[in-house]
């Protein structure tokens, strides 16, 4: 714990009637969280969990947040601008001003870890607390805490056992689960001072509370730099890993070694490869979708982004045959249609009509929009399209790229580059979780939702009539083919191959362009602005983690 020494040693504990108590991370400054657009659900857990890697994952190595934006000394420079809650900064200041308020950061973040890092964001935006509570190794009576929580709790009456005078606590915080918890001590508090408690001691006056729950949008470090700062500590994990595999010292007297951990590596999950349509076209393309006025909004997705070529990696013969990862090609739209009442879809054709190109479907198409429930698989399944009028025969320009999401396994030396594309089931555990963030939007196109349910990352392309071939026909080749080609990062030894192999020419995250949601083509306006990624899903406990 830090104090202001300016500021305490006018604050007598009898002239303190508030405490306003302000969590640090997505409540007073945007955290950066794992990325689910870069990472899959188990790989999100083990990041956050403080067992998987040895030095303590995503919210127990400081260079994760020193990472934020352009890196702390730039950021420092500009007081992190755009990196914090406005309406809460506002509050700090107000609680500074309050001549009888007792203003304290409260993190459940390592005090050894963290304490001079966050003092340096907070004097960027000139921000001054009274305390700032940071969890210690060893509490004063010696104790331990086991998580975010029992070090809060502990904080908080430690500070209204102290500040007896105090009439008024209010804690701002994000988490819904600690919300609650915290709404659930100061009950239990009160009941205490109030002698409710069979056989309960009252050590003060019974004190007025209020928990406020902040909302706050989910922010991302930068992809290149965020894969870059994971390989950096699976590198640093792998090196602790093998020097625990050495013979031991017959000499040394420190006791029985920690069991084994695997050494682990960073591999992608190819989930399809298609023709992948820029942001702005994609909203013009969505506007054709005949949507029926009847249909509720909650019951659409809209898509729009890309021409599947086929699904999970591209074959080499394919590939070769598109101009490989990265090469442009213009399309024209021909007709619209809808199957069924909840597929609606254009059909393109290649600009110029000689170029050659490869798809799965029977043609070339793109699928604007899906009722609840139904696949995009099955928009192969529509054999009449109606012709679109010349204003609407957009020209637009497409990229090849794979659908990637990247995962964290063990490092497998008998995996080839081929299977190291697929995820490993085994890999697929739960890590301890008492703190959940709330799962993050599964409408979107860019969610795993999305990801999974059209062109089936292992399954194949499930159900539908043979690909379309293009220019000069031609066979998919053998179905493991284009071993060697895209596999990356499934080694990733170096950090240099991060800048090499994700500066986007044949890799498509899940943020290339913001999720088509909440707009059609009958009358209603796409957004202004993309929609911000939800938290993460999974089983990603976050109070265990800083």
């Amino acid at each position: 714990m830090f104090a202001n020494p300016s500021a305490l040693c006018f604050l007598a504990v009898d002239q303190i009637k508030t405490i306003h108590v302000y969590d640090f991370d997505n409540t007073l400054f945007k955290t950066p969280l794992p990325n689910p657009s870069l990472w899959n659900g188990p790989t999100i857990g083990l990041l956050s969990s403080p067992d998987a890697l040895t030095n303590g994952g995503w919210w127990h190595d400081s260079r994760i947040l020193a990472a934020t934006g352009d890196g702390i000394e730039k950021e420092e420079a500009r007081g992190y601008q755009g990196w914090w809650n406005e309406k809460i900064i506002n509050l700090v200041r107000l609680s500074g001003k309050q001549k009888d308020a007792l203003c304290v950061l409260l993190t459940g973040r390592s005090e050894h870890g963290y304490a001079e890092l966050i003092k340096r964001i907070c004097k960027s935006k000139k921000l001054e607390f009274d305390l700032m509570g940071l969890k210690p190794r060893v509490g004063p009576q010696d104790e331990r805490f086991n998580n975010t929580m029992q070090f809060k709790q502990a904080f908080l009456e430690a500070i209204m056992e102290t500040y007896k005078f105090a009439e008024e606590i209010r804690i701002y915080e994000d988490r819904h689960k600690h919300v609650k918890l915290f709404k659930d001590f100061m009950m239990d508090y009160n009941m205490r001072q109030n002698g409710a408690a069979i056989g309960a001691a009252f050590s003060r006056a019974p004190i007025s509370w209020d928990v406020i729950h902040v909302f706050e949008k989910t922010i991302h470090l930068k992809p290149v730099v965020e894969v870059a700062k994971v390989q950096q500590m699976i590198n640093e994990h792998n090196l602790a890993i093998a020097k625990a595999l050495d013979p031991p010292n017959p000499n040394s007297n420190s006791g029985p070694d920690p069991p084994p951990r695997d050494k682990l590596a960073i591999k992608k999950t190819v989930f399809f490869t298609s023709y992948t349509i820029k942001y702005a076209d994609s909203q013009k393309l969505i506007k054709l979708a005949q949507i029926p006025p009847g249909v509720a909004e909650q019951d659409l997705k809209y898509h729009g982004n890309n021409i599947l070529i086929c699904p999970r990696p591209c074959p080499a013969s394919i590939l070769e045959k598109v101009g490989g990862m990265g090469s442009k090609m213009k399309w024209m739209v021909t007709g619209t249609a809808c199957h069924d009442n909840s597929i609606w879809a254009a059909c393109v054709r290649p600009v110029p009509d000689t170029a050659k190109f490869h798809t799965d479907n029977p043609c070339p198409l793109v699928v604007l929009a899906l009722r609840k429930g139904a696949r995009p698989i099955d928009a192969g399944k529509i054999q009449s399209w109606q012709p679109v009028p010349a204003d609407k025969a957009y020209v637009f320009e497409t990229t090849v790229r794979e659908k990637v999401l990247l995962r964290i396994e063990p490092d497998d030396p008998r995996e080839d580059e081929y299977e190291s594309l697929f995820a490993n089931k085994s890999s697929k555990r739960k890590h301890n979780a008492d703190d959940e963030y709330p799962r993050g939007p599964k409408e979107s196109y860019h969610s795993r939702n999305d990801q999974r349910g059209g062109f089936r990352g292992r399954g194949g392309y499930r159900g539908g009539p043979s690909g379309s071939r293009g220019y000069r026909g031609g066979g998919r080749g053998a179905s493991r083919g284009g071993r060697g080609r895209g596999g990356g990062y499934n080694s990733y030894r170096s950090l240099d191959d991060v800048d090499t192999r994700n500066q986007g020419h044949g890799v498509e995250y899940d943020d290339n362009h913001p999720p088509n949601q909440g707009f059609g083509g009958h009358g209603r306006q796409p957004p202004t602005q993309p929609a911000a990624h939800g938290r993460p899903g999974g089983n990603t406990d976050l109070g265990n983690y800083y």
